[in-house]
């Protein structure tokens, strides 16, 4: 390969602007990569835009974590996302959408599609979870997915080699396979070398701190107990009942 370029994987306006100024070409924009990536703000978009005028910017359309089996009303918030994104110059809309046994849900992908139009579509990792990859494939190709983001399903891309290469050859040029997770700056050229694709998806990171919450270390903003990767937490209307009902006994 003369020339690879890679998506980076962002959480914030701040680091879509921090890449382009880097040299990155695209960025993947989400919020919380924490857990896995959900959808970005608009106006994190339209700063990204306005700041970073020519950075090709596809957004994720991930409602919540835990999973990618979605109900009607999430379903409904993922297609008014991307109308919004998509009308706030957004490049391409990532996404993946299961079903409860784990098989791609062609008939809401194809609806998302739909709303997606002549703009890039994404399938993200919810591939890597499928239970026959190559069948997936083959639908993503045939629904018409620009591209599918995938670790050959293992925790990183460097372990899925095998599967990842199969995937570009089995492909055979008619969907771009982006190889992702895990690739990292002591390990890219090797990436490159193994896929010969011309992107990589990489997420590149350092710590940061704010220092606004040391005037009250007793207080805690994140969940205390961490949740398992098909755990979220929902509000039940019978409890919000229940709760008005002991409230209104004082």
């Amino acid at each position: 390969m003369n020339h690879i370029s890679f998506e980076t994987c962002c959480g914030s306006a701040e680091d879509a602007i921090a890449a382009w100024k880097g040299g990155a070409s695209r960025v993947e924009l989400n919020s919380d990569l924490f857990h896995g990536g959900l959808t970005p703000s608009i106006g994190s978009l339209m700063v990204v835009k306005q700041q970073a005028p020519d950075l090709k910017v596809v957004c994720m359309v991930r409602p919540r974590e835990g999973g990618f089996c979605y109900t009607d009303c999430e379903f409904d918030v993922m297609l008014a996302d991307a109308k919004a994104l998509l009308a706030h110059g957004a490049d391409g809309i990532v996404f993946g959408i299961l079903n409860e046994n784990g098989t791609i849900d062609a008939k809401r992908c194809q609806k998302m599609l739909s709303v997606i139009g002549n703009k890039e579509a994404i399938f993200h990792r919810a591939i890597d979870v499928v239970p026959n990859v190559m069948e997936a494939l083959d639908q993503l190709i045939a629904m018409g997915f620009t591209r599918v983001l995938t670790s050959g399903q293992k925790p990183t891309a460097l372990e899925g080699a095998q599967t990842i290469c199969a995937m570009i050859e089995h492909a055979a040029g008619r969907i771009e396979i982006l190889p992702g997770s895990g690739i990292r700056p002591h390990n890219v050229a090797l990436c490159a070398k193994t896929f010969q694709t011309p992107y990589l998806h990489a997420s590149i990171h350092q710590i940061a701190y704010d220092d606004s919450l040391q005037g009250n270390p007793e207080i805690h903003f994140q969940g205390s107990v961490p949740l398992s990767e098909r755990e979220y937490k929902v509000i039940h209307s019978e409890d919000i009942a229940n709760f008005l009902k002991n409230a209104n006994k004082c």
